[in-house]
Parts: structure tokens; sequence; C-alpha cells
């Protein structure tokens, strides 16, 4: 807990909160021109990671400079430590209580939201802070999604919750009802799978709370795609502050499959992405030397397949194969662009113990774990793969869930899981294509009721690799 907040007699305060699951910054600066409400306190949300950190220093300091612009502020800081995990949801209103004593809103922001501080101190006057508000720019499933768990089946556009990174806002009554609600009625899933769909439901509490209000200044637009000076905050690119690219052959690629799927599943890696990868090896439980596959010496499990994984860590990290600073875990069903997995590596530092996909949580709201989803592509940095057998990690079972044991192994050891959007554990058409439009998505998975080899070239197949897939087809033709 924070021991200490300054106090300015008859002055307002703005609290900047840089949350991370490593520390949480407080800097409080008082304002020297009252705007149209006392106290506003924001929370960026962040990760424990070298690059996840400098960027939110970086959205931090552009807020600072803004109130200082604004206001001809006076530095004042007081800095505390405690572990947090951002995606926990009672954490997360237990700190807006705490800060609601003092406080009248609460604005959660992510690393790539960019703020207009004049422009929302504006939108944020026009509501009664007396009164429960629930702000945001909506999203809602155009149909049932598993990610959702089929919420809303029969009409899914009825529940609209907020896009996080166009910002979304609590005024402080909603807030420390919910923090005393959380108290004796905590989220019933043990899941966390979409933070921004289950505190919305948690937040409506069906029906007896208030649902979102649409706030259109909130805008989901990219920064430099914004049309209008009237919005209050705007969004860039999930890869706008990393270097180059790391090259193909930094990337190991495991492809886990079984005999069941050498006819149909792999026949679909080798005709969509397997051509971009520097080094691949597909692991199964039989030898097939047309494919080829490597048997580890493990029976094939219906699901789970945990044991498989580890022998796969043990082998990369043997350096037999490969002495690549990364690797690359899938499944036969999983579609992946590598091109852009190498840009996105390139955000991060090898050096460090990272681990990267799609993050869900598991039973968060009683000391349980983050942990990330195989079906999306899980990305290990071969320092993260020596940790996690030095620290003794292993299966309880073949069959158990090697994601989710991975990610207890993970938290036990003290080491983060990185969540990045532009994995998918799921297919295109479960997402909000709102989402989908302003990314370049990595993955997705499963191959139920969809074309596989189209949604690669749809979502996934670079650009330059169309116009490539063309030219060498009219000459064919030709």
């Amino acid at each position: 807990m924070l021991k200490q907040q300054p106090v300015f007699i008859g002055i307002p305060e703005i609290h900047f909160l840089a949350q991370t699951q490593g520390h949480l910054v407080q800097q409080s600066r008082p304002i020297l021109k009252t705007p149209p409400f006392n106290d506003v306190v924001f929370v960026i949300q962040s990760q424990k990671n070298s690059y996840h950190t400098h960027r939110a220093e970086q959205r931090r300091t552009e807020l600072l400079h803004q109130a200082q612009t604004l206001n001809q502020v006076v530095l004042h800081y007081t800095f505390s430590k405690m572990q947090f995990c951002y995606i926990l949801v009672p954490l997360v209103f237990s700190l807006a209580s705490q800060y609601c004593q003092t406080s009248l809103w609460i604005v959660f922001l992510e690393e790539e939201t960019n703020v207009n501080l004049h422009n929302l101190l504006q939108v944020l006057s026009k509501f009664n802070t007396r009164k429960e508000w629930f702000l945001g720019r909506p999203l809602h499933d155009d149909e049932p999604t598993i990610i959702h768990h089929y919420a809303f089946s029969e009409d899914p556009s009825s529940f609209s919750y907020p896009d996080f990174m166009a910002g979304w806002a609590l005024s402080c009554p909603l807030a420390k009802r919910t923090a005393e609600r959380v108290n004796y009625e905590p989220p019933k899933s043990d899941f966390t799978i979409d933070l921004q769909h289950e505190i919305a439901l948690y937040i409506w509490e069906e029906g007896r709370g208030p649902a979102l209000t649409v706030v259109n200044e909130f805008c989901s637009e990219l920064q430099s795609l914004s049309l209008t000076g009237d919005c209050a905050t705007t969004i860039n690119t999930f890869l706008s502050a990393c270097g180059n690219p790391v090259q193909k052959e930094d990337v190991f690629v495991a492809v886990k499959t079984c005999q069941r799927f050498h006819g149909d599943r792999v026949p679909l890696v080798k005709q969509t992405w397997e051509k971009d990868a520097a080094s691949l090896e597909y692991y199964s439980d039989f030898t097939d030397p047309y494919i080829p596959t490597i048997h580890l010496g493990v029976p094939n499990t219906e699901r789970g397949h945990c044991q498989k994984t580890f022998a796969i860590l043990k082998r990369f990290a043997s350096g037999v194969v490969t002495q690549a600073p990364w690797l690359l875990i899938v499944d036969d069903d999983t579609l992946i662009s590598l091109p852009r997995l190498w840009r996105l590596l390139g955000c991060y530092d090898p050096n460090e113990a990272v681990s990267v996909g799609e993050r869900y949580g598991y039973g968060l709201s009683r000391d349980g774990y983050s942990y990330i989803t195989g079906g999306g592509g899980m990305v290990f940095s071969r320092v993260a793969v020596q940790n996690i057998l030095a620290g003794g990690c292993g299966c309880h079972s073949s069959d158990a869930p090697d994601d989710m044991v991975l990610g207890m192994c993970l938290t036990t050891l003290g080491l983060p899981v990185t969540h990045s959007p532009l994995f998918h554990q799921a297919r295109p058409q479960d997402y909000v294509k709102e989402l989908l439009a302003r990314q370049s998505p990595i993955s997705f998975h499963k191959h139920w009721n969809i074309n596989p080899v189209a949604v690669y070239q749809h979502w996934l197949k670079e650009p330059n690799q169309r116009r490539a897939h063309s030219l060498t087809k009219t000459r064919e033709e030709l």
C-alpha cells in the first residue's frame, strides 16, 4: 500500500500511477488552475519487462508534460513498490477505492493510449461526479464468441464494453461501491480471457449496475489518422517504439503434431507459413520421413501435451539443434505470420527471461497465475527456457495442459508472462472487427468452420508476399 500521499490544501491534484507487474509509482502534482472537478487519477497499465516499462514511462512523461504546460505545476514525487498484476480485477478496484478517498475520477490508459489532457478534462467536466459513471468507447460482439463464453448469445450486440486502448474512466462513487462489492462477491469465472469484457460484465451486475456510457471523444483512430481535434484520446500502433526485426535465423520453430493430423493439418502449415521459417521441426508421436517429423519418445495424448512440450524445451536448451535466442512453439492448427513475429521480437531483449504470447489468467482472484495460450503460439527467450528447466518445473501428468503448467512455473519462479494482443487463441470471427482492423495480427488458431488458407492470405500474409504470390501465379499461367 502507498504509505504517504502529498496533501495540498485547497489545491486539486492529478495523480499519475505508472502501473506494472513489478512496481507502482505515484507522482502527484498540484494544479494551480482549478479544473471543473477536484481530482483525477491516471492508471497506465503496463507489464514487467524493460520494453513495456519504457513505453509506460514515455506515456507518463507525456502526461506530466501536458499537466505542466496547462497548469504551471510544481513537481512532488512519492514512490512505492508493490506486486501488481493488471488483469486482477479485485486489485484494480481496491486501488481505485483507495485513491477515491480524495479523488473524483479514475482514468485507465494503456501504453499506446495518447491523451489530450485539455480535451479529457473538458469531457469529464460534463458529468455529475456524485453519480456512478462508467465511460468509454463501446465495443460489441457481432456474434456469440467463445472468448466471451458465448455471453448474450441471443443478441451479442446488445452489450457494450470499453475499448481499453482508447481509454476508459470510472467515477469514484462507482469505483468505491464496486471495490466494496469485490470483498463479498468476487468475479465468478476462474478464467480471465478478455478483461475489458469481463470488467464491463462485473460493473453491469446483470442490470443492477450501470452500463457503459458512450464517450465519442475516446477515439479509436490511430494518432496519425485522427481527423478531429475533439478527441480526448487516440492510439498508437503496437510496435511504434521497436527497433529492427530479429533475423529469421534467431527464431527456432517447434510445431506440435501427431500422426492423426499428418495428412490434413501439416500440409496446410507447409502451404502457408512454413517457408518463412529458417529453422523448423515437427514433433509427433510417429516418425514420418516425408514431412519429416521427429518422435521425442513421448506418446500422444488427446489433450494437454505437457510432456511433449517439456521435451521440446529440453531439446531447444541442449543447443544440439540450434543456438537461436528465441523459441516459438505452435500447434499444427496455428496460423502465424513469422515476419510480424520477427518485428515484435525486435522490441524485446533476448538476454531477459521473456515469455510472450496471448495471456490468459486462471484463479487470479485467489492467488492464481497468468499463462500464455498455446494455440496462439508461445514464444520464449533462451534465457526463459533455461530458467524454466533449472527451476525444476515439470508435468504432474503427461496430458496436463502445457500452457497452464508453464504459467504456474513462471509465476513460481517470479518470471513475467508478457501479453501481446497480436496473438490470438481463436479465429478471426471470434474477435471484434474494429480491434483487428487496427492490428497487424501475428497468429490465429483453429481450423473449425473456416478456410485456413483464406484466413492466412487475408489476415497474416504480408502485402509484399501477396504481390510476389500474384506474380508467380501469373508467370505460371503464362
